[in-house]
């Protein structure tokens, strides 16, 4: 039963897909993650709420032969803090995203930190709000393709590139 698991191993279970879902190109998974919860940028902006409104966000990813970005999330330093009594929980963690784009070397191309809140609904454990803090930005033009300011929308792909957050 979903209740029966160790709530901690629960919680970076979710971290973890998150990152991996990203990595194999399913924005629908990442995404279906955040169903009752929000995702929110530290440096400001309106709290997404819901996975359409986390799914909109992944539209200007660039995808690549294969379906993927070809991106790396790299956790670190996870920290859990469960109160199993109320039924909720927090995590800290650093995140470094890598990238090898056709014909680029490997490279960082984000650095930060998610601090995240989960609750425990009759489904398990699942995302209340995640809160991203964007430290380090590298080349993003490869990942998330070039946008104008303010836009959502990409200006230009990448050759070889898929379309940006394909369904």
């Amino acid at each position: 039963m979903p209740g029966d698991a160790d709530p901690r191993d629960a919680v970076v279970a979710l971290i973890v897909a998150y990152a991996e879902r990203l990595d194999a190109g399913d924005l629908d998974g990442a995404a279906e993650l955040f169903e009752h919860g929000t995702f929110r940028s530290a440096r400001g902006g309106e709290p997404l709420v819901g996975r359409n409104a986390v799914r909109r966000q992944y539209e200007p990813v660039l995808l690549y032969e294969g379906g993927t970005p070809r991106t790396k999330h790299v956790l670190g330093n996870v920290e859990v803090t469960v109160d199993a009594r109320a039924g909720t929980a927090s995590s800290h963690c650093t995140f470094t995203v890598l990238q090898q784009a056709p014909t680029q070397q490997l490279q960082a191309v984000l650095a930060g930190r998610y601090h995240d809140r989960f609750e425990q609904g009759a489904d398990g454990w699942r995302f209340v709000e995640r809160v991203v803090h964007p430290d380090l930005l590298g080349d993003l033009s490869r990942h998330m393709g070039s946008r104008q300011v303010g836009s959502r929308e990409p200006v230009s792909r990448e050759a070889g590139s898929r379309e940006p957050g394909r369904r």
